[in-house]
């Protein structure tokens, strides 16, 4: 017998600094020479050694049903060329994310963002044949902090951002 699971749909809203603040950081343009602030990014990256580099994504297209996290570094992402893209994001509650608290947001071109500690993430997605991004983690965030939950597996959902 084959399980069932329900195709859920979850609109994504354009990301402001406020209703993005649950989840991290909105980080737009300021002038040089701003003294440092809490519009800044809160960066916790002391667990490692800081890896910065831009990364080539194939169109996933909007669905999804793995969704991850990092518990001992924040992460910033940011697409290159001033392409908009989407990220869905949740609120962890012990080994597996919030339902209730999943959004999508859509990010524009200009700014990027920074994932608080620990923030459940599916994405980047996006509607191009590939895109790049920049992204701040650790050096080994993909192999020895990477928790993923499949959504399919443990609330037989999957979600496509529309």
């Amino acid at each position: 017998m084959m399980d069932t699971y329900s195709l859920q749909r979850l609109q994504a809203t354009l990301i402001t600094p406020e209703s993005f603040q649950p989840y991290g950081q909105v980080i737009s343009a300021s002038e040089d020479g701003k003294p440092f602030d809490d519009r800044d990014a809160q960066l916790q990256i002391q667990n490692g050694i800081p890896r910065f580099y831009i990364m080539r994504l194939p169109d996933r297209g909007r669905k999804f049903h793995h969704i991850t996290r990092h518990k001992l570094c924040t992460q910033c992402l940011g697409s290159l060329n001033g392409k908009d893209w989407l990220m869905a994001v949740a609120i962890g509650v012990n080994d597996h994310p919030e339902l209730e608290s999943l959004k999508a947001f859509r990010i524009p071109g200009n700014c990027f963002i920074k994932l608080n500690v620990g923030t459940w993430h599916a994405g980047p997605h996006f509607d191009a044949s590939a895109l790049e991004f920049y992204n701040l983690e650790l050096s080994d965030t993909n192999i020895s902090d990477h928790e993923t939950c499949d959504l399919l597996e443990t609330y037989h959902v999957e979600y496509e951002i529309i």
